[in-house]
């Protein structure tokens, strides 16, 4: 099991970062009373599939560090691998950061300005970033320089593809504004004209058989599933994690049902993590 340790001063980009390893295959969370820390460890050696996790902890749980140093050293003792990130930025960036994000400093004071929070917050954490492991300066960095930085320094991503969401949906009720590629299932025979099928939807297994059997409708998803495989590490590289592709057809019912729910199968069985939204199937 391997613990990173998100730390460091508000507005440094500890949320962000604790995104960042998300996308990349640990488990999240956020904000975490150091008491607990120990405990994620012990579900971990209990076979739980927290393999990887990612925690924040900060001035949020009190200004006192004791606690988790002391989780610390219980985690050292039971051979737990873990990593301390300190994440820092000079004064005036985080001045800027509160300024424009108009966020509220979880140190201030009515007898403080914003740069005398911070000036507290630096005290209060000193003796953490000391004992930090990786340190990280996030003054002159964007969203997507900390992710890579990250990717550098904690480790690759153990998801081999972006996480993908399929979304059937009925052309007639307009198409999802969230989707990044759009399929037109209208090229299959309509169930709907088909006796015995109309009153029935895509999940039931006779409009299911019948789609599925169509001709042109094996080669299409073979076809459309090796083009996301190959176009995936470009999505990865232009630091687009999640991709949508909502599969349409007239009424959302039939058709795209039967499509998503066969195109999220295929996808899964290539070690994607899918999920799947039939949108309009309850609409007539």
């Amino acid at each position: 099991m391997e613990i990173v340790i998100i730390t460091g001063m508000s507005g440094a980009g500890k949320t962000e970062a604790l995104k960042c390893l998300e996308d990349i295959g640990y488990y999240a969370i956020d904000n975490l009373p150091a008491s607990l820390l120990v405990k994620i460890a012990d579900i971990g050696s209990a076979g739980a599939k927290f393999e990887r996790v990612a925690l924040v902890t900060d001035v949020r749980a009190g200004k006192s560090f004791e606690d988790l140093f002391k989780a610390l050293d219980e985690l050292e003792a039971k051979g737990v691998h873990n990593t301390i990130l300190f994440l820092d930025a000079s004064d005036e960036t985080l001045v800027r950061r509160f300024s424009e994000t108009r966020r509220i400093h979880p140190m201030e004071s009515e007898n403080l300005r914003v740069v005398d929070t911070i000036s507290e917050e630096r005290k209060v954490l000193d003796t953490l970033r000391e004992r930090a492991d990786l340190i990280i300066d996030t003054s002159h960095m964007n969203i997507y320089q900390l992710r890579e930085k990250l990717g550098e320094l904690v480790g690759p991503s153990t998801t081999p593809s972006v996480n993908l969401t399929v979304v059937s949906f009925g052309f007639k009720y307009g198409h999802p504004r969230d989707a990044d590629i759009i399929i037109d299932a209208r090229f299959i025979p309509n169930p709907y004209w088909v006796e015995g099928l109309r009153d029935l939807d895509g999940l039931d297994p006779a409009v299911c058989e019948y789609v599925l059997k169509q001709g042109e409708v094996e080669e299409f998803l073979e076809g459309f599933v090796e083009l996301i495989e190959l176009v995936s590490p470009g999505y990865r590289r232009e630091k687009r994690a999640y991709l949508t592709i909502g599969v349409g057809c007239t009424g959302g019912r039939h058709r795209s049902v039967v499509v998503a729910d066969e195109l999220a199968r295929r996808f899964i069985e290539k070690g994607n993590r899918v999920s799947v939204f039939h949108r309009d199937i309850g609409k007539r």
